[in-house]
């Protein structure tokens, strides 16, 4: 993304882009801030070795936010916190309406204040823009955890999540305490004219590697996403099952002495490889997330999200993003307890009227169905994969669709599976293969992989969509494939499982509504 793109998402009141802009400045005086919405007030937390100087940041802050001239924002809160502390040393309240007052109180004297004065005004050359100055400061660099919420257009507040993180090490994660509760409703901001659909790119099962039990790295992790990443660009959100895990814990869930079982594990060094490609939301609800048991999964999670993408499949959870001034939630369900359970569909439906209460577009995220070439045939019943029950996948994303959902992404199967529009919205049963590493078959139909290109309405509605085909190569690193392989497969496979579906796919794999 360019930097006319981070400073016109600024300007919108993304919070992810208004962290970016801080964090140029911050960042390399060893403060990371981090951006979240409640009601129509902003709230930043400032986390470095040393307690961040209040007078200075505040006023830093203050300025830069006039600059932007956000129109729904009213106030701000900021927040001063020292690293190895696990609540704030102060906080300020800012309304963005009213004069900054001239005198802010200072900070205890026995917290030794990083940042002293504020340095004169200097353009930030790399982003283009001349809204924010540069404060002076020492320290050292703490990785970025942004957190992308903002207020509703439409509905009613957003609901902060129960904690954000930032990991002093790739597997040891900094606990941040929520900053506030349930705010007040937001006011409604004015969608763009020109801009009236959400944009979403979607792969399946991706696998950067593993470094458990041996080492099946590549030499240059450059290479995993050198070949395909043009065809990511462009989308709102760009979303993967990301089937491994982010840690360096040590001790694995499984015996992977015993044939056919697996358990991967990914550097934590690799969650800002899959952020640098464009990735902002990435599934952890499936079958491999545990492959570290509990520590692993946490870490996961903590890595992810402190580069400032979404983590989905935490039980219970409903992640929300703003996107073009339109609420979005992301839930992710899998076959298992231990994540948001496709299979009880009573808390489907509860997860989702939460969702659609707060948000006006739901996303789910669903790891269901057997595995293999044999398993490409969507069936409206249960699918059992060596003993084990892995869901209902018609069943379930039909009742999501009841209760609220409006786009299904499903991955699992490891091969590509058949399309249909519902009432409206389109369910993809399986996304198949993305990247596997030295960990995934790319034989055959698991190595016909895509990228799923779908346009919603600001209600959720589809609009169109696109197949765009992707071959996986050995080592099971994708490419753009010249050939339509994965259009026909997934066009024949439409046409046997929901030949009265009204989703029509072209030659070309464009995804449109037949009458």
């Amino acid at each position: 993304m360019g930097s006319e793109d981070i400073l016109a998402l600024a300007k919108q009141g993304n919070p992810s882009a208004i962290a970016s802009l801080i964090n140029q400045v911050t960042n390399p005086k060893g403060i990371v801030a981090q951006v979240t919405w409640q009601g129509k007030c902003l709230q930043i937390v400032l986390v470095a070795a040393q307690v961040p100087h209040r007078a200075a940041s505040t006023r830093f802050i203050h300025k830069g936010l006039l600059r932007l001239q956000i129109p729904f924002l009213e106030s701000v809160r900021i927040y001063g916190r020292q690293s190895d502390r696990q609540k704030p040393d102060w906080s300020e309240v800012v309304q963005l309406n009213q004069p900054l007052p001239q005198t802010i109180p200072t900070i205890p004297s026995q917290s030794k204040p990083l940042l002293s004065k504020l340095a004169t005004k200097i353009p930030l050359i790399a982003l283009g823009v001349t809204c924010w100055l540069l404060i002076a400061a020492g320290g050292f660099a703490i990785r970025t955890q942004l957190d992308s919420q903002s207020p509703s257009a439409t509905k009613k507040p957003l609901v902060a999540q129960k904690s954000l993180s930032a990991p002093k090490t790739a597997s040891s994660p900094i606990k941040i305490p929520p900053i506030a509760k349930t705010p007040p409703s937001p006011a409604k901001p004015n969608p763009s004219p020109t801009d009236t659909t959400i944009a979403i790119k979607a792969v399946g099962d991706t696998i950067p590697g593993t470094n458990f039990p041996s080492d099946r790295l590549p030499s240059d992790p450059k290479i995993l996403f050198q070949a395909i990443k043009p065809a990511l660009q462009g989308a709102d959100i760009l979303f993967a099952n990301f089937e491994s895990t982010l840690t360096n814990h040590p001790h694995s869930a499984k015996d992977t002495r015993q044939r056919l079982t697996f358990a991967f594990r990914t550097p934590p060094a690799y969650a800002k490889l899959l952020k640098e490609v464009g990735f902002n939301v990435l599934s952890v609800a499936n079958n491999h997330s545990m492959d570290f048991f509990d520590k692993g999964f946490a870490d996961t999670i903590a890595n992810i999200e402190a580069t400032g993408m979404k983590a989905v499949g935490k039980k219970d959870q409903i992640v929300y993003l703003q996107v073009k001034n339109t609420a979005v939630a992301f839930i992710g369900f899998s076959y298992l307890d231990v994540h948001n359970s496709m299979q009880d569909l009573e808390a489907v439906k509860t997860l989702l009227a939460e969702a659609k209460a707060h948000a006006d577009i739901a996303i789910i995220s669903v790891h269901a169905g057997a595995e293999g070439t044999g398993a490409m045939h969507v069936n409206n019943q249960a699918e059992i994969f060596f003993g084990e029950n892995r869901g209902n996948s018609v069943l379930f994303a039909r009742t999501a669709i009841d209760s609220g959902a409006d786009l299904v992404l499903g991955h699992g199967p490891h091969v590509p599976r058949a399309m249909e529009l519902y009432k409206g919205k389109l369910i993809a049963y399986s996304l198949g293969n993305f990247m596997g590493y030295n960990t995934l078959s790319s034989e055959a139909e698991t190595g016909y992989s895509l990228i799923l290109e779908v346009k919603l309405d600001r209600q959720g509605n589809f609009v169109k969509g696109k197949i765009i085909p992707v071959n996986i190569k050995r080592p099971g690193i994708p490419y753009p494939d010249s050939q339509p392989r994965s259009i026909e497969l997934i066009r024949n496979l439409t046409k046997a499982d929901f030949p009265n579906t009204l989703l029509k796919i072209d030659n070309q794999g464009n995804l449109s509504k037949d009458g």
